[in-house]
């Protein structure tokens, strides 16, 4: 979020800086470092966290509370963007907050902890 506060507070002072620029110019600027803002902070929501009684999964624009015995399988394939979960309703649920794309053994190494606690608190069938 401080990459988007930072582009809001520049955006927002070159529209007055700007000594040619009219209501509707500053209104533009302004609302483009809003959305800019609104973008980031979005993208920065994903995560995963687990307790000592399941996990909470907050993707983009959903948050679910899971307890571990509806977790059946942990998920990390090669190529993949994310975690999956296989819940037992028969459903998958992505952990978008796990993700190899720039820290891949850090990603591994989250997705292998989370398996573990899903072995240790719910059905134990997992595969990264």
């Amino acid at each position: 979020m401080s990459l988007g506060s930072a582009l809001l507070v520049v955006l927002t002072a070159v529209s007055f800086l700007l000594d040619s620029a009219t209501a509707g110019d500053r209104a533009s600027f302004i609302g483009t470092g809003l959305l800019v803002f609104a973008f980031l902070g979005l993208l920065s929501r994903p995560k995963v966290v687990a307790e000592q009684d399941g996990v909470t999964v907050v993707n983009l624009t959903t948050k679910r509370r899971l307890a571990w015995a509806q977790v059946v399988r942990v998920t990390l394939r090669p190529g993949d963007a994310w975690v999956q979960l296989d819940l037992a309703d028969g459903t998958t649920l992505p952990a978008m907050g796990i993700q190899p794309g720039i820290a891949k053994e850090q990603a591994i190494a989250h997705a292998r902890a989370l398996r573990a606690l899903v072995e240790e608190h719910g059905t134990g069938r997992s595969t990264t």
